[in-house]
C-alpha cells in the first residue's frame, strides 16, 4: 500500500517507444517515462523509477524478461506499451499477443499494480506506405488495439488513445524516422498520461513542460533520414518482415483484382480477433 511517506515505484515495460528513442537529453534517451516520473510525486515523496524497456522488444520479450522483473519490484505504477514489433514480424499470431499480454497485465495487477497502457498509430501510415502494404500493417496494427483496448479496460487501466489522428496527424510531435516521438511528442505523452493520473488522484506533482527544448525535425532531416537509417531499418526487416510483406501486399492485389476487394482479408483478421478475445477475455 502507498503512503504518503513511501516511495512511489514506477516500472516501464515495453520497446524503444518506452525506453525513450527520439527523446535525447545528455547524450541519453530520455522519453515520456521519465519525464513522467518527475510529475508523479509532491513534496517529501521521491520517485523510485525503473525503466527495462528495450528496443525491438516483442510482447514475448516483455512476457519472458521484463514483466517477471517489473512484478518483483512490486511498483505502484506500471507502463505497458508493446505491439508495434509484433505486427512488423513475419510470425504475427493476435491470439499469442492477446495471450501474452493478458499474462503479463495480470501479473502486474495482482502485484498491486495500477497499470498504464496505450494503442498503437499505424506505421504504414506514418511511414507513408502505398496501399498494398501499408493495408495489411494496419489490420494488424487494429487487431492490437482492439486487443489493449479490451484488457485494459478489464484492468482498469489508465489508456491513453496513441492512435487517434490528434496524435499521428501532428508531425511535429514525431522524430524524423516517422515511427518514433520527437522531443515533442514524448513530452506530450508524458503530459497526457500526467492528467489521466492527476483525475485519480495518482499524479501530485507538476506536469512535465510541454515545451521542446529542441525543434521538431526538417524536411531535410527526414529526407536524410529516410536516405540514410531509414534505409538501414528496411535492410534490417528485409529477412523478416519483407517478404511476409510482400506476399501479404499480393493478397491485397489478387483480391482487388478478382473483384472481391479487402472484405475476406478483413473477414479473416476478424475472426482472429474474436478467438483472441474470447481466449483472454472468456466470451
Amino acid at each position: 500500500m502507498l503512503t504518503e511517506a513511501a516511495p512511489l515505484r514506477f516500472a516501464v515495460l515495453g520497446d524503444s517507444f518506452s525506453e525513450g528513442v527520439g527523446d535525447r537529453a545528455a547524450g541519453a534517451w530520455r522519453g515520456w517515462a521519465a519525464l513522467l516520473a518527475d510529475g508523479l510525486a509532491g513534496p517529501g515523496r521521491r520517485v523510485e523509477y525503473v525503466n527495462l524497456a528495450v528496443s525491438g522488444a516483442l510482447s514475448a520479450d516483455v512476457a519472458a524478461h521484463q514483466a517477471p522483473r517489473a512484478v518483483a519490484l512490486r511498483p505502484h505504477l506500471a507502463s505497458v506499451v508493446v505491439g508495434v514489433n509484433d505486427t512488423l514480424r513475419h510470425g504475427f499470431d493476435i491470439g499469442l499477443y492477446a495471450r501474452r499480454l493478458d499474462r503479463v497485465l495480470g501479473a502486474l495487477d495482482a502485484a498491486g499494480a495500477v497499470l498504464l497502457t496505450a494503442c498503437l498509430p499505424d506505421p504504414g501510415r506514418m511511414l507513408g506506405l502505398p496501399a498494398p502494404l501499408a493495408r495489411p500493417l494496419a489490420r494488424r496494427r487494429r487487431s492490437v488495439n482492439a486487443v489493449v483496448h479490451a484488457l485494459s479496460a478489464r484492468r482498469g487501466a489508465v489508456h491513453l488513445h496513441l492512435a487517434d489522428p490528434a496524435w499521428t496527424d501532428d508531425r511535429r510531435l514525431w522524430s524524423a524516422d516517422r515511427l518514433h516521438p520527437g522531443e515533442r511528442g514524448h513530452r506530450a505523452v508524458a503530459g497526457a498520461f500526467h492528467r489521466l493520473l492527476a483525475e485519480r488522484g495518482l499524479a501530485r506533482g507538476p506536469a512535465p513542460s510541454p515545451e521542446a527544448s529542441e525543434p521538431p525535425p526538417t524536411r531535410a532531416e527526414t529526407a536524410r533520414w529516410l536516405a540514410t537509417a531509414g534505409t538501414g531499418w528496411v535492410l534490417r526487416r528485409s529477412r523478416d518482415l519483407l517478404p511476409q510483406l510482400l506476399l501479404l501486399a499480393g493478397e491485397e492485389l489478387l483480391h482487388r483484382g478478382d473483384g472481391t476487394g479487402p472484405g475476406p482479408l478483413d473477414a479473416r483478421a476478424e475472426t482472429a480477433l474474436a478467438a483472441a478475445l474470447a481466449g483472454t477475455m472468456g466470451e
